[in-house]
């Protein structure tokens, strides 16, 4: 039933974002967005069809309906992809994968081998599962992290340092949570995940107001401007790839153009971090791994 809830409240936040047309904003509308029954009227179902659906009734609508109701609520892709696999786990139905994830051998040695350039293997919940020797000079320096802590979203949102690092950090913070959102779609019921997201309600009025937005995304590639305490400004590209052995787990890798400023920055902090007094990660080579 929680997870049907979840399901209706997704469709109702996404309504709720949705502008009538001028003629209709001309009239007295006490709530943001269209109405039930004008997003009913688009998806071609009764307005009693689609307002069971937004209170999260335990009824099982075809993928041709939802396609409707997707259109009508002008989803994007991932939107669509989350609600599918909301409705997919509704009626108490708990998807959880084993809760300890491992990084393959073969995967840490792709990390070094790419050790010029940050790179971060995320998990469920955005958890870092692995990182590199760039990436924890460049972000944080998740090996030196409690396991519970090593999480890309509750360090992005929590941490001071990371409003410092980030140039637009409600850019890429925003970004963090709707992947974390994106996350809980697929994996409804999961503790940690329950644990995650109290414990950055609690301590996050930016969190609580994205999450109560029910935005989903997953960003393939796209640029980071960050502003780092030792080399200065930096433009890094970055590439989200998904493991095909493992859909929960997820490469990302960050690179700067050749002969660019930042691609300089990078060999400058990678030199800057080669004497031990100024190294903040012990092990040069350690990544993450579950235990």
């Amino acid at each position: 039933m929680g997870q049907s809830i979840e399901f209706g409240s997704f469709l109702s936040a996404m309504r709720a974002r949705l502008q009538p047309d001028p003629a209709a904003a001309l009239t007295t509308r006490r709530v943001p967005g269209l109405r039930r029954e004008e997003v009913a009227r688009l998806a071609g179902v009764s307005t009693d069809y689609y307002t069971r659906l937004e209170q999260g009734r335990n009824i099982a609508p075809s993928r041709q309906v939802l396609s409707s109701v997707a259109r009508a609520l002008e989803l994007n892709d991932s939107e669509s992809a989350h609600m599918f696999a909301l409705l997919e786990n509704c009626g108490g139905k708990v998807n959880n994968p084993p809760s300890v994830q491992r990084v393959r051998a073969s995967m840490r040695q792709l990390l070094e081998a790419v050790g010029e350039v940050p790179a971060v293997v995320l998990g469920r919940r955005t958890d870092v599962l692995a990182c590199n020797r760039m990436a924890s000079l460049l972000f944080a320096d998740f090996p030196a992290m409690a396991r519970e802590q090593r999480n890309y979203t509750r360090w992005i949102m929590l941490d001071p340092a990371a409003r410092v690092l980030f140039r637009d950090w409600h850019s890429a913070a925003s970004d963090a949570v709707a992947t974390l959102r994106a996350d809980i779609g697929r994996h409804p019921g999961d503790p940690a995940a329950t644990a995650l997201v109290g414990e950055l309600a609690v301590n996050s009025e930016d969190f609580r107001q994205w999450w109560a937005r029910h935005t989903v995304a997953r960003k393939a590639s796209g640029t980071l401007a960050l502003r780092h305490s030792v080399v200065g400004d930096l433009a890094l590209d970055f590439e989200h790839l998904l493991l095909p052995d493992d859909p929960d787990q997820h490469l990302r890798i960050y690179t700067a153009k050749n002969g660019s400023p930042s691609q300089d920055a990078l060999k400058l902090l990678s030199a800057w971090a080669g004497s031990p007094e100024n190294s903040p990660v012990s092990n040069p080579s350690k990544g993450i791994t579950s235990p």
